[in-house]
């Protein structure tokens, strides 16, 4: 649907009411998206957000495994998923409060944007802020695995030959990212659903507002 067709759908309403509908909104996908990956299994069980080794390290990973070394490749990538789930829950007061500073202007792009240009608003507010959250929780956890620091040595040689990247060598650096990651495409999800179907959002104003959308 195109932006004029949502601009006219919107005309009926106020200022007020479809900035306070898109923040209903978003504050809910946020909470979601959060409460979703911020539990056991979050993100390991969910094949969208799953963390695995990175990239340069997935034939080493592959010759762990065939030289019987399944338990500690698991309990590797277990770890990075935990440490994520432990991290997210801190994303939720960024969230909320990236939605209650979102002027006029945030909102009306946002509603005549894309699918997910509420997300992009939060990358855009949040992401510098929730890594400096995240990578104190996600070192917490990960310096309980003496594998972490078994990976970090085998990674920092994958490094120096080539095969892996300096920041994925940092297994902290690495699974913050990667939990960064996780978190907007959750709420992405969460953004694309509620547009989709406006009759499951929380509020009364997230309804009329995104039921005028669609239109």
């Amino acid at each position: 649907m195109c932006t004029q067709v949502w601009a006219i759908s919107l005309s009926d309403l106020s200022d007020k009411d479809a900035g306070g509908g898109l923040k209903e909104a978003l504050s809910q996908g946020a909470s979601k998206a959060v409460a979703l990956l911020g539990k056991q299994d979050g993100f390991l069980k969910n094949p969208k957000v799953k963390i695995p080794m990175p990239d340069g390290l997935r034939q080493a990973e592959k010759l762990m495994r065939t030289f019987g070394m399944k338990k500690q490749a698991d309990e590797l990538i277990t770890s990075m998923n935990r440490a994520a789930e432990a991290a997210v829950p801190e994303a939720k007061e960024l969230l909320v409060g990236a939605v209650k500073d979102m002027s006029v202007e945030d909102a009306k792009k946002i509603l005549t944007g894309g699918e997910t240009s509420g997300t992009e608003y939060f990358k855009g507010k949040t992401s510098a802020q929730l890594k400096e959250r995240f990578k104190p929780i996600v070192q917490k956890a990960m310096d309980k695995v003496g594998l972490a620091k078994t990976y970090e040595k085998f990674a920092s040689k994958g490094a120096q030959y080539g095969v892996i990247s300096k920041e994925d060598a940092d297994l902290d650096n690495y699974v913050t990212q990667k939990t960064l990651d996780g978190l907007f495409t959750m709420v992405a999800e969460e953004e694309k659903a509620i547009r989709k179907n406006p009759v499951g959002a929380a509020g009364d104003l997230a309804k009329k507002v995104f039921g005028a959308l669609g239109k």
